[in-house]
């Protein structure tokens, strides 16, 4: 693209000026004639039918008629004065009716002048009218031109107030575009946009806003989907080749501790997918290269056991270890889990959080600079300047969401001879197309089978008018001596959402159980105290335990056979799984129970139905991106990579998978990108380089 004219300010463009160029920076973020052809529509309406009048009614969508306004009259006065058109075609009148703006409709508006109008018909009085309709005048030569399908632009109300509608939006791009198109260069090589059969990028742009049919409208959203997602797969595959190339990694090939454990300690069976996902991790380990490698698996996968294992192969070969948990709960449950098999195998192991007292961290911080403390969990204590390891060769990291790239960052350079490996966790299951688009530049491993002997959990929905049946069967549950977790999504009353809060749930619950002891957790309390609660709870010193989704990744309690999830209805697909993981955890048969109001949106009773119908975390992870979009899954807006202006991942992944297998085809040929043909792809990254947050991401 030549620059120098698409960074002009948008103030400049005709139709635009100063006051309406404030509105757009605030209101869409469109600064310059660049970011004004990228404002793409949403939709396009297809104007190619007129309806006779005698055919319309109230029910019917937005329609377009033809006719000549016979009269015009005002009614009313001051704020109740309407404008009316009595619009004619040879089968009926049609009243066109403004409330507002009818100065300027009155200048416009001629008696005898054939009109076009398009609007939602309404029924007044037993008439059907059209309110506020938009309206042109008939010009058979103008509409040839301008096709039938109406783009329709994102707008705003104060955008609406300085005159700045869909349709004005229309106005001004269609003027600034023929300009603009001359100024376009290609972005796409030749040759790929043979491979795929993509039109060109002046084709693209023109014809994603004024397209002839619906025919180049496809093509077009196709060829301008295909080019955003092969960019954000070229950046994040080179980074990805450039770290390999660039990094290198310590070599875990000692594997007789490792040995040692399988034989002696283990007492369960792998599953075949975490054997899969430890022969992946080995190939990275003793390749010469320093491992970037996500871990994903549902909750209860054993993800835990396959991070002590690749523990083993740093230690077994002089190294340090470290696992960092976004929370205390989490860390001390991890703590806990592995130290049982550390003692056995007289591996030093330690636990550091912003609880851990001074005199124990004076500790820790020696052994850790002396090497002989070998394996160290904790939270973000463990980024902290005055922690130091002797040799630190493998960084664990788990619900990495949690963590900022500056975190992570941190950990990576606790070893500045050698960046140690790095092995990234998460229980949050994430659709293919998110993980390649997040987590491209990282190699991906998937644990997808549970361990032998765990029961699925049943997940079922009642009302609340089945509430003392489901006290009954929660009842019959504890006399068997299982736990019970209700979770409330609010703590306190609040008047403008009818929810059953924590505090209300917490008396009714007591006065509901009276026989036995209930602990409670919420945000709102200090850690020691809701760690003091959540160990009561594990001791099974009381039977019920009733909070907020803190406990959403918490402590591993075995004993608890059923989660009651109140409002489910406002709760998020991935979080309601996150939560139903919480129970299942032992050899019984355990519940979810998914409590909520009779009256449901639709996409709340999908929601329920698909938790209802399966355990799946990455079928539950797909529909939810379907149903919710990227940016509200895992805090994805803030990242800067899912700013996606036209591709859609919950409906692309053919696409993406077509972007990414060619991105890769071309940087195994030219990871430079300096043979001739590559020159376009070279260019477009040097030019996003400047109008982009920094990709080269740390894990």
């Amino acid at each position: 693209m030549n620059h120098n004219y698409f960074e002009t300010s948008i103030e400049y463009v005709k139709g635009i000026g100063p006051q309406r160029a404030d509105i757009l920076k605030k209101e869409l973020k469109i600064f310059t004639i660049a970011d004004l052809i990228q404002h793409y529509p949403f939709r396009h309406e297809d104007r190619s039918q007129f309806h006779k009048i005698s055919e319309l009614h109230a029910d019917m969508p937005y329609i377009q008629v033809k006719g000549k306004v016979k009269f015009t009259e005002t009614i009313g006065e001051g704020s109740k004065q309407r404008f009316i058109a009595y619009l004619r075609d040879e089968t009926g009148d049609l009243e066109l009716v403004w409330f507002k703006g009818i100065v300027g409709i009155k200048k416009f508006i001629q008696v005898n002048q054939e009109y076009i109008a398009f609007g939602k018909p309404n029924e007044f009085n037993g008439k059907i009218t059209l309110p506020h309709p938009e309206i042109q005048v008939y010009n058979p030569q103008e509409i040839k031109e301008q096709g039938t399908l109406f783009p329709v632009y994102h707008t705003t109300e104060k955008m609406k107030q300085k005159g700045l509608d869909s349709k004005a939006l229309a106005k001004i791009i269609r003027g600034v575009l023929p300009e603009a198109v001359r100024h376009i260069r290609e972005t796409l090589p030749e040759e790929v946009l043979i491979q795929h059969k993509l039109i060109s990028k002046k084709e693209a742009i023109t014809n994603i806003h004024f397209p002839k049919n619906i025919e180049l409208l496809q093509k077009a959203e196709y060829r301008l989907k295909f080019e955003e997602l092969f960019y954000t797969q070229i950046r994040l595959i080179r980074q990805n080749l450039y770290r390999k190339e660039t990094y290198q990694g310590f070599l875990f090939k000692d594997t007789s501790l490792l040995t040692d454990f399988y034989k002696s300690h283990l007492e369960f069976d792998l599953t075949n997918a975490q054997k899969r996902v430890i022969r992946e991790i080995y190939k990275d380990v003793t390749s010469g290269k320093q491992m970037n490698r996500l871990l994903q698996g549902d909750v209860g996968s054993g993800k835990t056991i396959v991070a002590f294992i690749t523990m083993l192969l740093a230690v077994g070969n002089g190294f340090q270890a470290c696992l960092m948990a976004p929370t205390e709960i989490l860390a001390e449950q991890h703590y806990q889990g592995l130290k049982k098999y550390a003692d056995k195998l007289n591996i030093p192991i330690d636990i550091l959080t912003g609880s851990s007292t001074g005199g124990n961290r004076k500790l820790i911080h020696d052994y850790l600079e002396s090497g002989d403390m070998k394996i160290l969990i904790g939270t973000h204590a463990l980024i902290e300047e005055k922690v130091k390891f002797k040799n630190l060769g493998l960084a664990i990291i788990d619900e990495q969401h949690r963590f900022g790239v500056e975190q992570r960052s941190k950990l990576w350079h606790k070893n500045q001879a050698i960046f140690p490996h790095v092995l990234v966790m998460t229980a949050t299951p994430i659709p293919r197309t998110l993980a390649m688009t997040l987590y491209g530049d990282l190699d991906v491993s998937i644990i997808d089978e549970l361990p032998p002997g765990r029961k699925p959990v049943r997940t079922v929905h009642r009302y609340d008018a089945h509430r003392l049946k489901v006290f009954g069967f929660i009842r019959e549950e504890i006399r068997k001596g299982r736990q019970v977790y209700f979770v409330y999504p609010l703590i306190e009353e609040s008047e403008k959402l009818d929810l059953k809060n924590l505090m209300d749930g917490y008396e009714s619950i007591t006065r509901a159980f009276p026989e036995y002891a209930v602990s409670v957790v919420h945000g709102q309390m200090k850690p020691k105290d809701k760690d003091y609660e959540m160990q009561r709870f594990a001791r099974g010193e009381t039977q019920i335990m009733v909070a907020t989704t803190v406990i959403e990744v918490g402590v591993n309690v075995p004993n608890a056979s059923i989660m009651v999830i109140e409002n489910a209805e406002r709760f998020g697909l991935s979080q309601l799984h996150q939560l139903r993981g919480r129970v299942g955890r032992g050899s019984e048969q355990s519940y979810c129970i998914l409590m909520t109001k009779y009256e449901l949106s639709k996409e709340a009773r999908e929601r329920i139905k698909i938790m209802v119908e399966t355990n799946d975390g990455f079928e539950i992870a797909n529909t939810d991106l379907r149903l919710r979009g990227p940016g509200d899954l895992m805090g994805t807006q803030q990242s800067g990579i899912l700013d996606l202006l036209i591709a859609d991942l919950a409906k692309d992944a053919p696409i993406l998978e077509q972007a990414r297998q060619t991105a890769f085809k071309i940087l195994q040929e030219d990871s430079e990108l300096t043979l001739y043909k590559n020159a376009c792809i070279k260019h477009q990254l040097e030019s996003l380089k400047k109008s982009t947050t920094n990709w080269a991401r740390i894990s």
